[in-house]
């Protein structure tokens, strides 16, 4: 007998079952496209079945209910054409009891449900359960018949799960993933409590328009809406209006579904931001938008200054431009900076040394030349240093850079730096910001409230003074001892010192080539 729907499960303890009902099949970064697409679909059939058992209630039986939304499928947001045997039974049933040729059963559902919904196209349909490589399956049958059902133990009825089932099935799994050692060097994974320091601190107002350029799941973007809602929650606020481009096309579909399942406004769009952004005006020209919320791959290096001459949206204006080809935070900053509409904000994750390489080197820094274009026109607001071992991909501490195209007044010719290098609480694998560190962080960057080995105002004469280094820990020591570097931050700088001196290397021997020496 079948095992019933369980609430009380926890949902990281759910889908690592689902995870590891399948353990073996491939390698540990590809489980979550079969299983993302799966607990969408669940999610949908549930959701489907809370819609008929509420038509149900106003004609007398499921059946009837069953055969109103096939005749008008307006009636529900998805109306999805699988229909049990025993209109009692779950939706969701008709997938569960699949035993033969399972994986062509499962690919075809999915293709039917996508056929009657224009929405889901390109996104439920992408996977094919079938597939085979090297002439063997993918995913066997035995496998997915695990898959199926341990997710079917958990129900995801409109009571049952917060509607961000598929953002935080997303990050849970990167995050597993990363743990082992097995994530995929693309993948980036955003620790909430910087999203949600960076979206409080953005301050979304109401209907308002938000743009991630390397948007991942939807995650950074579901938090500007949280963000936004928690502070107007005395009214039901007019939603945001989110934008977000991706180039993965197996996460642009995450957070497609991401979106259809929060029912946001906006749209995903797929493609490399870099070189192709999707979002114009009707010129041609780039889109700008209210926010920018970001956590681009850091420091890209295989942008050429060929790159950055032959964008033809004014995102790299003269005096700023090529940041140099070891990194290019620098480039997405500019791109982030174009995106923003005359009062915009944007907040982006970038590692410590973005906040100061070049600064102190002799001779020219292009990187270095950015930052201070940035500075002198008074575009940064403020600066956050946080804790080491946050983030998956790297033991560095990382910082979030605060944008602001029209700062208020008495702020002016300052930066805001804080220093959260000490507020952190110990975790297994990694260290995470408790509630009331986000509290006091968020807190602080709102109000601009200095407070020693925290926090400090600095105004634009200091950070010329110190060669337009803006990085917290320059300024704000958080013991008496020597100021301390994280070696990741020293080795990092050191690697970009050394591709300079080998890029200016490389371009002294073709001169003496030229001169014949």
């Amino acid at each position: 007998m079948a095992t019933p729907p369980e609430k009380t499960k926890s949902l990281e303890s759910w889908i690592w079952d689902a995870a590891c009902s399948i353990r073996g099949a491939k390698d540990a970064p590809k489980y979550k496209d079969f299983i993302l697409p799966l607990i969408f679909t669940k999610r949908l059939c549930d959701v489907f079945d809370d819609e008929i058992n509420r038509i149900s209630e106003e004609v007398g039986s499921r059946k009837k209910a069953f055969q109103l939304v096939k005749a008008d499928h307006q009636l529900v947001r998805f109306y999805l054409p699988i229909l049990p045997e025993d209109p009692e039974q779950p939706v969701w049933s008709v997938i569960r009891k699949l035993s033969d040729k399972i994986g062509e059963g499962v690919t075809t559902q999915m293709r039917s449900i996508a056929r009657e919904n224009p929405l889901l196209q390109g996104i439920i349909d992408r996977v094919d359960f079938n597939a085979t490589t090297h002439g063997q399956r993918d995913l066997d049958d035995d496998r997915l018949s695990n898959l199926i059902e341990a997710i079917s133990i958990k129900r995801l009825g409109l009571e049952d799960v917060e509607a961000d089932i598929i953002g935080k099935s997303y990050e849970y799994l990167i995050r597993k993933f990363a743990e082992g050692g097995g994530q995929s060097a693309g993948e980036f994974y955003t620790p909430p409590e910087v999203g949600t320091i960076m979206s409080r601190v953005l301050q979304p107002e109401p209907g308002m328009e938000i743009y991630d350029p390397t948007c991942g799941s939807g995650g950074l973007l579901v938090k500007c809406e949280i963000a936004m809602e928690q502070a107007h929650s005395e009214v039901k606020p007019a939603p945001l209006k989110l934008y977000g481009q991706e180039y993965t096309p197996e996460t642009w579909a995450m957070a497609n579904m991401n979106m259809i399942i929060h029912d946001m406004e906006g749209q995903i769009e797929i493609g490399d931001t870099f070189k192709n952004p999707k979002f114009r005006d009707k010129r041609g020209k780039l889109r700008t938008f209210d926010r920018v919320i970001a956590n681009p791959m850091w420091n890209q290096d295989w942008f050429t200054e060929a790159d950055y001459d032959a964008d033809e949206l004014d995102r790299f204006p003269a005096g700023a431009g090529f940041p140099g080809k070891s990194s290019a935070d620098w480039g997405w900053t500019q791109h982030i900076l174009a995106s923003l509409n005359e009062k915009g904000r944007a907040a982006v994750v970038w590692d410590t040394g973005a906040a100061s390489r070049g600064s102190g080197n002799a001779g020219t820094n292009k990187e270095r030349t950015v930052r201070q274009w940035f500075v002198d026109r008074d575009l940064v607001e403020s600066v956050l240093y946080l804790p080491e071992n946050l983030f998956y991909n790297t033991t560095a501490p990382g910082i979030v850079l605060f944008l602001n195209k029209a700062k208020a007044k008495d702020r002016k010719g300052k930066v805001f730096l804080v220093n959260a290098s000490q507020v952190f609480e110990k975790g297994d694998p990694k260290n995470f910001i408790p509630d009331a560190g986000i509290d006091r962080i968020a807190d602080t960057l709102t109000g601009w409230k200095e407070e020693g080995k925290l926090s400090r105002i600095v105004d634009h004469a200091e950070l010329k003074k110190n060669d337009y280094n803006i990085s917290p820990s320059r300024y704000i020591h958080t013991s008496d001892a020597q100021t301390y570097r994280p070696i990741a931050e020293i080795a990092e700088e050191l690697k970009v010192i050394e591709a300079e001196a080998a890029e200016t290397d490389k371009a002294l021997q073709q001169i003496l080539k030229q001169l014949g020496i």
